[in-house]
């Protein structure tokens, strides 16, 4: 048992309601269950029971045990002196006010039926990492879609919040906050911490100062990274530890710096290298100045890609790392690569910026853009490809990383609309019958 069902249960109502009544044997009449409270406090707020003669509108607290109102603590806390129904699965223990009265409790161990409970633990016990898979073709498509929408919205708005409190560190500079969000993901997960710590040992309002200059770009960034400790025999790696020396003294940014050994190099391919990211990072800081405005007025997927689409420096068009060169010839920042900043630098900055200036117009070019975007790659989708589930666009796959994450292996089941309906008690009867 999981309080989960029981505040499916609730929710939705899905108990014997026949002479309801209380554990002191007071008959009970629920008006409405009340609102789920997903914050802190009891699980419904708003509810409306008739206990007795009296009508009550207050919350409702949910435990497997009744005895889990005191091992949480809540006669101790004045967020819950409003209960005014106890809904357990087991009443083991009958719970006191503050003034000695009871607190109603309703048990549910012996309302509700064995097909639901069969159904329900048929899904939550399920050893797949995606429960339902095997009954996902007794999912109607309306259900999946709406899910699915659900889902990626959930996911856009949590990194949006993400984006949001890093603008808040930032004194609301819409600019240093936009360079700081990229810069993380140029790291693309596996460099990603060293990246924004680079971006926060080297300011945006710095580099601007410097823009013009490529070369200046590239040792401020190469500097601050920790790239430019070593004596290379290679004239660019000279040229630029001059730079740098100069600049960080003139700004004294040297306490800021990072440890080369913070980079990862080991099972990356060589176009992934955090010194050739840099690069491209350097190039399109030079290359887009004041980056955050012209993202916003970029309506488009292609003028979006445009934006990103600019050439390292000729030195990096050679080179995957400082003193060793390619043996061919090296690549701009690919098609992939872009897609993946539009997912997950791009669309979350959208939604952060139309949810702070209540402008739906940002939100929507933001699912617009995922709706073009080429489905991500990886485990994950392979896994919803496998179950039948199709992954065309970024929108696609975006909703359906996060119905993974956070429903699925969480066993949210009935959270989630999908696993709702297969628990639903209708369905539950038809399939056991």
């Amino acid at each position: 048992m999981t309080e989960s069902f029981l505040h499916y249960l609730w929710q939705f109502q899905y108990f014997d309601k026949k002479e309801l009544c209380t554990a002191q044997g007071e008959p009970i009449q629920v008006l409405h269950p009340g609102h789920r409270n997903t914050h802190a406090g009891p699980d419904f707020f708003s509810a409306r029971v008739r206990i007795g003669p009296m009508e009550w509108v207050g919350s409702v607290e949910i435990h497997i045990h009744a005895s889990g109102w005191l091992e949480h603590k809540h006669n101790e806390d004045k967020a819950y002196e409003n209960v005014v129904l106890h809904v357990v699965w087991h009443n083991d223990k009958p719970v006191r006010r503050e003034d000695g009265t009871f607190l109603p409790a309703l048990e549910l161990k012996h309302r509700v039926d064995d097909a639901l409970l069969f159904s329900f633990k048929k899904l939550i016990y399920n050893p797949e990492e995606i429960p339902c898979a095997a009954q996902l073709d007794r999912v109607n498509e309306i259900t999946k879609i709406s899910m699915l929408d659900r889902a990626l919205m959930q996911r856009l708005e949590n990194k949006a919040r993400i984006v949001t409190a890093l603008l808040q560190r930032n004194a609301n500079n819409w600019e240093e906050t936009c360079y700081q969000w990229l810069a993380r993901n140029f790291g693309f997960k596996v460099n990603a911490d060293p990246f924004q710590q680079l971006a926060r040992a080297t300011p945006y309002k710095l580099l601007l100062k410097h823009a013009d200059h490529l070369v200046q770009v590239e040792a401020l960034l190469f500097g601050q990274a920790g790239f430019l400790e070593t004596d290379e025999a290679d004239d660019y790696h000279q040229l630029l530890k001059r730079e740098h020396r100069l600049l960080a003294h003139k700004y004294q940014l040297r306490e800021k710096m990072l440890k080369k050994a913070q980079w990862k190099f080991l099972r990356l391919r060589p176009a992934n290298f955090p010194t050739l990211r840099i690069a491209q990072l350097a190039a399109l800081l030079h290359h887009r100045q004041q980056f955050f405005a012209i993202l916003m007025e970029a309506d488009s997927l292609k003028k979006m890609t445009d934006l990103f689409s600019t050439s390292q420096s000729a030195y990096w068009l050679k080179h995957y790392q400082f003193v060793k060169p390619a043996k061919e010839p090296v690549s701009t920042l690919g098609e992939t690569s872009i897609e993946n900043i539009i997912i997950n630098t791009v669309a979350p900055l959208l939604v952060a910026y139309g949810k702070s200036k209540d402008e739906l117009l940002y939100v929507e070019r933001a699912v617009t853009l995922l709706q073009n975007v080429h489905a991500e790659s990886n485990i994950i989708i392979r896994q919803w490809k496998s179950v039948g589930i199709p992954c065309k666009t970024a929108f696609d796959s975006q909703a359906l990383v996060e119905l993974y994450n956070n429903f699925c292996l969480k066993r949210r089941c009935l959270e989630c609309a999908i696993g709702a309906s297969l628990v639903n008690p209708r369905r539950s009867q038809m399939s056991i019958g």
